[in-house]
């Protein structure tokens, strides 16, 4: 069972940001500049630590949530998807015109006793 997933117009464009930049990250920090919207970034351009719980991994890249953010999202299953526009983040896909948003929706019964019970 997954707690995040990705449509594949997103898809698309993280395969294209990773043959441009090579090993990727997401983010999801709930900060400044586009607030809670995902980011992603090279590898080695994200700094972790301990406030950051892992979700799981989409096309092959780990996306990541701050632990304070989580506490509202954790209820819910996540879907990352891409639109047009300029985010204002340092997100690598904001140069092609486009920016990645979170569709939630509540976990199922089912998902919630799954996740809870890690």
């Amino acid at each position: 069972m997954k707690r995040i997933e990705i449509t594949d117009k997103a898809r698309e464009v993280v395969k294209q940001l990773k043959e441009k930049h090579g090993a990727l990250i997401f983010h999801q920090s709930g900060g400044c500049c586009d607030g809670s919207a995902p980011m992603i970034f090279e590898k080695e351009d994200m700094y972790l630590d301990e406030s950051d719980i892992l979700l799981g991994q989409i096309e092959g890249v780990n996306f990541y949530m701050n632990q304070d953010q989580f506490e509202y999202w954790k209820h819910t299953h996540l879907t990352v998807d891409v639109t047009e526009g300029r985010g204002a983040s340092f997100s690598l896909e904001i140069p092609l015109g486009l920016r990645f948003l979170i569709r939630s929706r509540l976990l199922t019964t089912e998902e919630a006793s799954f996740f809870n019970s890690k």
